[in-house]
């Protein structure tokens, strides 16, 4: 049987409060919806995702979700319901259709391991399962700022997603639908279908406001374990061309030699991430045999560096870079190098060290022959 998911990624969140859509706000160095489709892949039960997005986005969500066994994404209604309909009619169009569907809010980047196997397995005995969470917490309505009455938390259930069904069968609640209803669930109950509860978790949380986003931050980053990782790279000073440190180009009389732009402060930051992942080092990921990286910016390998950190599913908890030279001033472009590496990273400045030394003349730096630099960078990646 084939398990399809809609990632529900056409809503603009306006309670969130945010110029962009929760669901494009970085978590952990990747977008909130990317580790939504991630987390519903992560049991292997679900085998495609379809998303839905706003329209006109599809462009932006396909590259968001670049790499992932996705359909291309599909833009949504004026509602979550006009939404999800949407989603189930372009999987009928697809033959053979899908046995069963999940429906999956991509504000809700955390799908607990054994929440989805929970689901299905509830599936063959029910045409829909959701899972939940029991009421913990004593209910109060109120109005004006007073409490009119308290209510009675016995058999009450808060409801989560991805939420799972059969597929004809939820088509057709939506087809038969005569009024908006606020999840997938209550289209099967209105219809008189049976939908079954299953374990649902706290860590399943959906983003909502600001402080949920720095609530689920925290969580993920606790899974993180720190990986440290060391640079060191040097090149010999050449006349007639530029001297690039750290992406930015430096007036000086004198270059550095080398078969790209030889930009020895980022080639030894790549080495550092590259060790912190075990992947290497610069010059396997672009050898200096290959005449495509001649003269190349090295902006591009860092650029490189910081992808596979996201790909890892890590983040870069700051990074230190140490010039060794007599020539030229560091000091002054310090503060410019520490912003351009960190826009490079994707980081905020303040992750990012840029700092210069001398040898106190000596060695080949002391003597002016070449620039060294070395770095050090932490990575928390999935343990």
């Amino acid at each position: 049987m084939t398990t399809v998911a809609l990632l529900m990624a056409a809503g603009r969140g306006s309670r969130f409060g945010s110029e962009v859509p929760k669901q494009y706000l970085p978590l952990l160095g990747r977008p909130v919806l990317r580790h939504a489709a991630e987390a519903l892949l992560a049991d292997g039960a679900v085998t495609l995702i379809q998303p839905v997005c706003p329209p006109g986005e599809a462009a932006e969500v396909a590259a968001l979700l670049q790499g992932l066994p996705t359909l291309p994404p599909i833009p949504g209604g004026a509602t979550r319901q006009d939404s999800v309909r949407a989603g189930l009619e372009a999987l009928a169009a697809r033959k053979p259709p899908p046995a069963m569907v999940l429906v999956h809010d991509a504000a809700r980047p955390v799908v607990p391991r054994g929440t989805i196997p929970r689901l299905l397995a509830a599936l063959e005995h029910a045409p829909g399962a959701i899972p939940a969470q029991p009421v913990a917490d004593t209910l109060k309505r109120g109005e004006a700022g007073h409490i009119l009455a308290t209510v009675p938390r016995t058999g009450l259930f808060r409801a989560q997603t991805p939420q799972a069904f059969r597929f004809p069968i939820l088509l057709a609640a939506h087809h038969a639908a005569s009024a908006e209803a606020t999840d997938d669930a209550q289209l099967l109950e209105a219809a008189g279908e049976a939908v079954a509860l299953v374990e649902g978790s706290e860590t399943n949380v959906k983003i909502t406001f600001p402080e949920d986003l720095d609530r689920v931050s925290a969580m993920l980053a606790a899974r993180l374990l720190p990986r440290v990782g060391t640079g060191f790279d040097v090149h010999r000073i050449a006349v007639g061309r530029p001297m690039v440190l750290c992406g930015v180009t430096v007036p000086c009389e004198f270059g550095l030699e080398g078969h790209s732009d030889a930009d020895v402060g980022i080639h030894a930051l790549c080495d550092a991430i590259y060790g912190a992942l075990a992947e290497g080092d610069i010059g396997r990921h672009f050898p200096p045999s290959e005449m495509r990286w001649k003269d190349a910016d090295s902006a591009q390998f860092l650029r490189h560096a910081a992808g596979r950190i996201a790909a890892r599913g890590g983040v870069l908890a700051n990074a230190d870079v140490t010039l060794l030279c007599e020539r030229p001033r560091i000091g002054p472009h310090a503060a410019s190098m520490q912003a351009r590496l960190a826009e490079l990273l994707g980081v905020r400045p303040g992750l990012v060290g840029v700092k210069a030394t001398t040898t106190e003349r000596l060695g080949f730096t002391g003597r002016g022959e070449g620039i060294a630099a070395q770095a050090a960078v932490m990575v928390l990646l999935p343990g």
